[in-house]
Formats: C-alpha cells, sequence, structure tokens
C-alpha cells in the first residue's frame, strides 16, 4: 500500500508539470497515426488524472494506454519536462487489476518467455537473425576492464552483435567482460506492470555489477541501457539502493556513447551505401540523438536526412507482439522514408527495431557496430 501511494504521490508531482500545450501531439506516432487525443501523451495524461483522482477508470482507458509507444518523443518535445516514461508505466500498473484475464496471460507469458534464461535459447534459435562469422579476438589481460550487458533475447536472436562488439572493444585495447547468462535488465518486467518482479532483478543487477575495478559497463541494445540508466528513478531517494542506482547508471554508456571520440579509422568497414535508423531508447529516452550518425560520417559514409527520423518504428519491446496492426502500420511508415533501391544495408541501433524492420523489408538490417569488420 505504501509503493502505491508512493506511485501516486509521484504520478500528481509529474502530472502537475504538464501545462497542456499540446506541443506533444505533433511528435506522438500514435497521436499521428489514429488523430485520437485519448492516444496521445496529453490525452493518456488526462485519463491517469482521472483515474487517480476518482480512482474510476474503464476497459477503454486500459486501452488507450496500452497503445503507448514509450518512446518518450514527447519528452524530447515537451518543453515543461514532463516525465512522461515513468508516468505512463505508473498508469499502466495502476489499472492493471481491471485488465482481463487472457491479456494478463498474455503479457505474463511474454516476459516470463523472453526472460527465461534456459528456454528462450532453446527455441529462439529457430529465430536467429545473424550467427558469428568473424574470429574471437583475445584481450591483453592488462587493459581497461568494461562489463558487457549481455541482454536477454541478443545472445540467441543475434549473437553477432556482442561478438563484434568485444572484438572491435578488443582492437581498441580493451578488455571486455560479457555476463553471458546475465541477468534481464528489468524492462520486460517494468513496462509490463510486473513492478515486484522488476525490482527484484534489478536489485540483483546493481549487486551483481558493482564490481571492483570495473569503471565502465556498456549496453549494445539501446533499449536496456536507457532502463539501466534510468535506475534510478525506481527507488526513493532514502531506500539504501537509491545511490546504488545512481553509480550504475553513472557507469553505463551505450556503445555508441563509449566508441564516439575513439579512433575508429584504424578498423576495416565495407564500402557500401547504408542508411540509418535511430531508436527512440537512444535519442528520446538516452537523450542521445546524432551519435551514430556522427560516428558513421566520420568513418566516411553519406548519410542522407530521413523524414520523420524522431518517429518510432513500432517496436517498442514487446508492442509489436501486442499491438501488432498499430505495430505494422508505424514500420511501414518508417521503411518508407528509411528504405531504398539504392541502399544496401540499413543500420540501427537496438535489436528490437533490427528484427522488427528486417520482417518489413529485403534489405539487410544490422546492428551499426557489425559494419566493423
Amino acid at each position: 500500500m505504501q509503493t502505491v501511494n508512493i506511485e501516486n504521490q509521484k504520478a500528481e508531482s509529474i502530472i502537475r508539470k504538464c501545462v497542456h500545450c499540446g506541443f506533444c501531439l505533433a511528435t506522438c506516432p500514435t497521436y499521428n497515426l489514429l488523430g485520437n487525443e485519448l492516444d496521445s501523451p496529453r490525452g493518456r495524461i488526462y485519463l491517469i488524472k482521472s483515474a487517480l483522482e476518482k480512482n474510476e477508470f474503464t476497459q477503454n482507458t486500459i486501452h488507450h494506454l496500452d497503445k503507448c509507444l514509450t518512446c518518450r518523443s514527447c519528452e524530447t518535445t515537451c518543453p515543461s519536462g514532463v516525465e512522461y516514461g515513468e508516468l505512463i508505466d505508473i498508469g499502466r500498473n495502476l489499472v492493471e487489476s481491471k485488465r482481463s484475464v487472457f491479456l494478463k496471460f498474455k503479457r505474463d507469458f511474454l516476459r516470463w518467455f523472453l526472460t527465461n534464461r534456459k528456454l528462450f535459447p532453446l527455441f529462439g534459435r529457430l529465430f536467429r537473425h545473424s550467427s558469428i562469422k568473424t574470429p574471437k579476438l583475445s584481450p591483453n589481460k592488462k587493459s581497461q576492464k568494461i562489463l558487457l550487458l549481455s541482454g536477454c533475447v541478443q545472445p540467441t536472436l543475434a549473437p553477432n552483435i556482442n561478438h563484434s562488439v568485444k572484438n572491435v572493444l578488443i582492437k581498441l585495447g580493451y578488455n571486455p567482460i560479457e555476463r553471458i547468462n546475465g541477468e534481464c535488465c528489468g524492462a520486460l518486467d517494468q513496462h509490463l506492470s510486473a513492478n515486484e518482479t522488476a525490482l527484484v532483478k534489478i536489485k540483483r543487477n546493481i549487486d551483481n555489477w558493482l564490481i571492483e575495478g570495473i569503471d565502465t559497463i556498456i549496453s549494445t541494445a539501446s533499449g536496456c541501457g536507457v532502463m539501466v540508466k534510468d535506475y534510478p528513478k525506481l527507488f526513493d531517494k532514502n531506500d539504501p539502493y537509491y545511490s546504488k542506482a545512481e553509480e550504475i547508471s553513472n557507469k553505463t554508456k551505450d556503445i555508441a556513447e563509449f566508441l564516439v571520440n575513439e579512433d575508429l579509422s584504424q578498423l576495416s568497414t565495407p564500402k557500401v551505401k547504408l542508411n540509418y535508423h535511430a531508436p527512440c531508447t537512444l535519442q528520446h529516452g538516452q537523450q542521445l540523438p546524432g551519435i551514430v550518425e556522427s560516428i558513421l560520417t566520420k568513418l566516411g559514409y553519406e548519410l542522407p536526412d530521413v523524414p520523420d527520423a524522431h518517429m518510432c518504428c513500432g517496436s517498442a519491446g514487446t508492442y509489436s507482439t501486442l499491438q501488432p496492426k498499430i505495430s505494422k502500420q508505424l514500420r511501414n511508415e518508417k521503411l518508407k522514408n528509411l528504405d531504398d533501391d539504392q541502399f544496401e544495408l540499413i543500420l540501427t541501433s537496438n535489436i528490437g527495431c533490427l528484427l522488427h524492420l528486417q520482417n518489413g523489408t529485403k534489405t539487410p538490417v544490422k546492428h551499426w557496430i557489425e559494419i566493423f569488420e
């Protein structure tokens, strides 16, 4: 009950920041697609506020809250600093008890299956996107140690991503340490209203990652990266884990964030025409717009200006499974602006975006780190 009260207070504090200016409407993918203000950040804030004040909500409320991608494009646009990503999680948790039994089962099964470290690797191999094709390099044991977050589904569906990251870091003189059977970052549980389960995993991660001698934690999936960087937001400042979460957050960097000032010209890259899709979790969640584009430009690639580059591709974690119709519509719109016969390759920074886009095009889609040969 105390946790609920704290969440309600936090929600009310966030809602008070909203001045109803409507700037968020222009950058909201679902509002632009559906044209219903209840499918916009401002509309959903109204629904959450109504539920908090009257403790009343309908299945229609759940329907509109669930259609949110949590892309956080509205946060980039908002002049008042409304922490909408936090608010939508609280709002969904508020209405969780009213979900249908079938929808609860579907959501619970998804998060259980995708984070199951024994079962998912067994079945996930059937849907593998890319395999490892280059030799594994050996690091200099005396070099700086870096903790590499392997992720839940990425090692099974696209193992070449982490393999490429490790080889690039080793070539640059670093010693990456990967936890092959590492715990999920907690994002799947958190965004599917399994907050207590998420906190158990997050606390375990914090304890395991606070290893002596590790100064940097690298995330290769921008969705995981924004979750880990947001760990402090999940704890009250009086909680002993708050300062620990801050330490973890400060040590965590996206692989692009870590490499942006490195000299990568010594590494071999293919001469191909490519395009790049910036995941919402990188440009809006982590507030690192243009970072990968700057690296690719330094490497000599000419990138086109992608129309509506700030818009979500429709992947959004489990969204593509739970909201397939909207997800496919957004993917089709994204590929109209991203895919072209002139491009031999599409790059991105998140495993979810990669798989989602690949399902809509014959053009190969890869993580940008995989271009280093």
